[in-house]
C-alpha cells in the first residue's frame, strides 16, 4: 500500500510505499495542505505504476536518497544467490509485499510486525533454502522465554501465530524454489483455554446508569448488539436504517483507517431492540450532522481511546472486575440466550457462519442467567403425566 503521510513534528509530507520488499520513505519539503497532497498524491501514483510495470528507476525520483545504499546492497545479494535461494529477509520482504495487499490493515501491521521485529532477526542472514527443521524448534524455544513488557511470557496462542507465519514464508518458498520445507510435524502448543467473563444484566444497568451522559448511547448499543469495537466505531448514519430497526454492519475503523470487516461473515444486518432504537434516536440529534455514528468532540470515529478514559475508570468506580471492552460483546450473546432467543437468529446477530460457537462458547452462561437449570424440562414432563 501507498500512501501520503504527515510527519507531526514538522508538518511536512512524506511518501510512504514498498519496493522490492522494502518499505521506503521519502521526505518532501511540501507542508500539509490539500494542494500539496494532491500534487504528491500524483507523482505516488506514477511511481505506483512505474513499480507496477517494473520500470521503476529509484534514483531518477529520489537522487539523494539514503535508501539507494540499501537497495544496492539487496541487490547484490540477490544475485550472489542467484544460482541457490535468497536470504530469508529478501524473501519474507517479497512474500510480505505481495500477499498483504488482499489482507485488512490491522492484520497487515501484526504480520508485518511478527516478520521485522522476531523473524528477521533470528533468520535474516540464512538462505532461505538451508533452514532447517532445528532452527524453527530452537527459535520456538527461545520464544517461550521472552518476557513481554508486564512480565510474563509470551502465550502458546501468541507464539503460534509467529510460527503460523514462518510456516506460510517457508511453503512459498519450498514452492518457488523448489525444495523441501523444514517446516514439517511441527504442532501447535496447546493453547490455554480462555474463558469469556460477560456482564450480568444487574451489571449492565448498573453501567448504563452510571456512565457519562455523552457515551450512555454508545455502551447501549454496545451491550445489546454485540458489535465489535471497530464495527461500532465504523457505524456510519448510512447504515442506520430506522425504518426497517436495523444496523447495517460493513466497514469497521481500525488503526485510524475504515477496512473491510473481519470476515465476509461478519457483514450482516443486526435487528434493533427498542434501547437500541431509542439509544440511536437520541444519538442522532447529536451527531446527524456527522458521517459517523459515534464521534470524538471533533468529528472523527471513537478509537481505543475510549477504552482507556471510560471503559477502564467505570469499572475501577462501579467496582467490577477489569475486563476488555469485547465482553460486550459476549454480554449480547448470552443475554440473546438467556432470553429464549433463537439460537440461529442469534448466530446472524453476531456474524457467525452457524450456531456452532454458539453453544461451544455461550451456552453454559444460559443456566446462570435464567435460574433454570433443567427446571424448564421436568415442568414439561410434569404437565404430560406421571412417569
Amino acid at each position: 500500500m501507498a500512501h501520503i503521510r504527515v510527519r507531526k513534528e514538522t508538518n511536512r509530507l512524506y511518501f510512504d510505499f514498498n519496493y522490492q520488499g522494502i518499505r521506503c520513505r521519502e521526505q518532501t519539503a511540501l507542508e500539509n495542505t490539500p494542494a500539496n497532497v494532491r500534487k504528491l498524491k500524483k507523482m505516488l501514483d506514477r511511481i505506483t505504476a512505474e513499480i507496477l510495470l517494473g520500470q521503476f528507476d529509484y534514483s531518477q525520483h529520489f537522487p539523494n536518497s539514503k535508501m539507494l545504499e540499501k537497495l544496492h546492497k539487496k541487490e547484490v545479494r540477490l544475485q550472489q544467490h542467484l544460482n541457490g535461494t535468497p536470504t530469508f529477509e529478501d524473501f519474507a520482504n517479497i512474500w510480505f509485499d505481495e500477499v498483504s495487499v488482499a489482507w485488512r490493515k490491522s492484520y497487515e501491521i501484526s504480520i508485518n510486525f511478527i516478520i521485522q521485529r522476531r523473524l528477521i532477526p533470528y533468520f535474516g542472514d540464512k538462505d532461505v533454502g538451508q533452514i532447517k527443521k532445528a532452527d524453527l524448534m530452537l527459535f520456538r524455544t527461545q520464544l517461550t522465554k521472552v518476557t513481554c513488557e508486564k512480565g510474563n511470557n509470551f502465550s502458546a496462542d501468541y507464539i503460534n501465530r509467529h510460527m503460523k507465519v514462518l510456516r506460510m514464508i517457508l511453503t512459498e518458498a519450498a514452492d518457488r524454489y523448489d525444495f523441501t520445507s523444514p517446516y514439517r510435524n511441527i504442532k501447535p502448543l496447546k493453547k490455554d483455554k480462555k474463558d469469556i467473563e460477560p456482564f450480568s444484566l444487574e451489571e449492565v444497568t448498573l453501567i448504563i446508569s452510571t456512565v457519562r451522559k455523552d457515551f450512555k448511547n454508545y455502551y447501549v448499543v454496545r451491550f445489546f448488539t454485540g458489535m465489535r469495537s471497530g464495527e461500532i466505531h465504523g457505524l456510519k448514519w448510512r447504515y442506520v436504517d430506522f425504518e426497517r430497526r436495523v444496523i447495517l454492519i460493513r466497514e469497521c475503523w481500525l488503526k485510524g483507517e475504515l477496512s473491510y470487516t473481519k470476515t465476509d461473515g461478519s457483514q450482516r444486518e443486526i435487528q434493533m431492540s427498542q434501547p437500541v432504537f431509542n439509544a440511536l434516536k437520541s444519538q442522532y440529534e447529536i451527531t446527524k450532522s456527522s458521517e459517523f455514528v459515534f464521534t470524538t468532540n471533533i468529528g472523527t470515529p471513537l478509537g481505543d481511546n475510549v477504552t482507556k478514559r471510560v471503559w477502564h475508570p467505570l469499572l475501577r468506580h462501579l467496582g467490577l472486575r477489569a475486563r476488555s471492552p469485547y465482553q460486550t460483546r459476549h454480554t449480547a450473546a448470552t443475554l440473546w440466550l438467556a432470553s429464549g432467543e433463537n439460537p440461529e437468529w442469534i448466530a446472524r446477530q453476531m456474524g457467525h457462519a452457524n450456531t456452532e460457537m454458539l453453544f461451544r462458547v455461550y451456552s453454559r452462561y444460559v443456566p446462570n442467567l435464567t435460574r433454570n437449570d433443567g427446571s424448564a424440562f421436568e415442568n414439561l414432563i410434569n404437565s404430560k403425566g406421571d412417569f
